[in-house]
């Protein structure tokens, strides 16, 4: 265990001597990029995210949030680390490594959101908590309408530069949370509702939705990329290290915390990938919606976007690596 602690140590310093390599790097026409979307577009996208929604939701029942209240320190420790932890965690390696604007507002964006829809499956995969994941799921979606928009919000003001963009942009917090409203707690109350009425319906559903889900998921950020394939191709360098970086300290973030509150080794394994796996592809949803027609925000959708490419091969990788570890 020990060996594990030190091992797991380094491996968290050099993320952060990759972090400082790729900060120093810049090019200030990134951050003069205007994103490549329009209304058709956003709302296609968001429909999509819906749809994500509704299929994880279909898996979902009200036993799973009653476990809150059988056992609520692994979910209070899983909602800390995804809602307060790794925003602050974001915030505070931004203060220190200055990147530019448009990628410390992408970052922010990112550790704002809920964790990601594959994260269940790649906890089964792990041998984790998957009773857990669950939870964290349906918990985090509710929790994400109003605290995704918050922590945009509060640490995006709080940094100068990333508080110059949301003045230009004029994002609006309760327009925010309106759009989250249609695209998160719809679905859900849609798709909890096909499951408590019509079990055999959700079921039959659920093998296409899940599936198709994470079809949808990989068709967003493919879109994405198509449609500003000129920004990424040029500046998909100034962000590949960062994104390594930023993924491995969500994965740490879940890690340390459940370890330092003494969670079962299940429990552990899941919070890793709770925390590591976010929605990016709601990342995507949300700067496609608020900021695609303004110039300077251009690193925002790149980030996002490989994140989402990322993520997938972090936490497979992850998820193989914990399976057969007793931790």
């Amino acid at each position: 265990m020990k060996n594990i602690n030190r091992k797991s140590l380094i491996w968290f310093l050099s993320i952060f001597v990759l972090f400082l390599f790729s900060s120093c790097v810049e090019d200030q026409e990134l951050d003069k990029a205007v994103l490549k979307f329009d209304d058709k577009n956003i709302f296609i996208m968001n429909l999509s995210l819906g749809f994500i929604m509704f299929g994880v939701a279909l898996q979902l029942k009200v036993g799973d949030f009653k476990r809150v209240l059988i056992a609520p320190k692994s979910v209070l420790v899983g909602f800390v680390s995804q809602f307060i932890a790794l925003p602050f965690l974001t915030f505070l390696v931004i203060w220190i490594f200055k990147p530019m604007p448009s990628i410390a507002m992408g970052m922010m964006i990112v550790a704002a959101c809920p964790g990601g829809n594959i994260s269940n499956f790649m906890t089964s995969l792990a041998k984790g908590n998957t009773a857990l994941s669950v939870c964290m799921t349906a918990i985090a979606s509710i929790c994400a309408v109003f605290m995704t928009p918050f922590n945009i919000e509060f640490y995006g003001k709080l940094y100068p530069a990333t508080k110059k963009i949301l003045e230009d942009v004029n994002v609006d917090f309760f327009d925010m949370l309106e759009i989250l409203g249609l695209i998160l707690v719809i679905p859900l109350v849609l798709g909890m509702a096909v499951r408590f009425y019509k079990p055999k319906i959700a079921d039959l559903l659920h093998k296409f939705t899940h599936y198709g889900s994470m079809l949808i998921f990989g068709l967003i950020i493919v879109f994405a990329f198509v449609a500003n394939m000129d920004l990424f191709l040029k500046y998909i360098h100034l962000v590949i290290f960062i994104v390594f970086a930023h993924n491995a300290i969500g994965i740490y973030t879940g890690f340390s915390l459940a370890r330092l509150f003494k969670l079962p080794s299940k429990d552990q394994k899941t919070l890793a990938i709770e925390t590591g796996i976010q929605n990016s592809g709601l990342g995507l949803g949300l700067i496609s919606t608020f900021f695609y027609s303004v110039e300077g925000v251009g690193g925002m959708a790149i980030v996002a976007g490989w994140w989402g490419i990322w993520h997938i091969v972090s936490g497979l990788s992850l998820a193989y690596f914990f399976r057969n570890r007793s931790l």
